[in-house]
């Protein structure tokens, strides 16, 4: 196993940083955008699932 030292190890992160393709800011805008719709919209689909389990117990058990 090979050392490096610091200053390679340096020159090495910065050689993989800059490879990095970073997303504009539009693309973060609209990613973010499209994770609150969708939570949102899973957040609703399992109210309406839960409130229908509990009607249908309350149906079934009559308390």
């Amino acid at each position: 196993m090979s050392t490096t030292n610091p200053l390679q190890f340096l020159q090495q992160v910065r050689t993989e940083v800059s490879k990095v393709v970073w997303p504009t800011r539009r693309e973060v805008l609209l990613t973010t955008l499209m994770v609150f719709i969708l939570s949102a919209l899973a957040a609703t689909f399992f109210s309406l699932v839960d409130l229908a389990i509990r009607t249908g117990l309350h149906y079934i058990i009559g308390a």
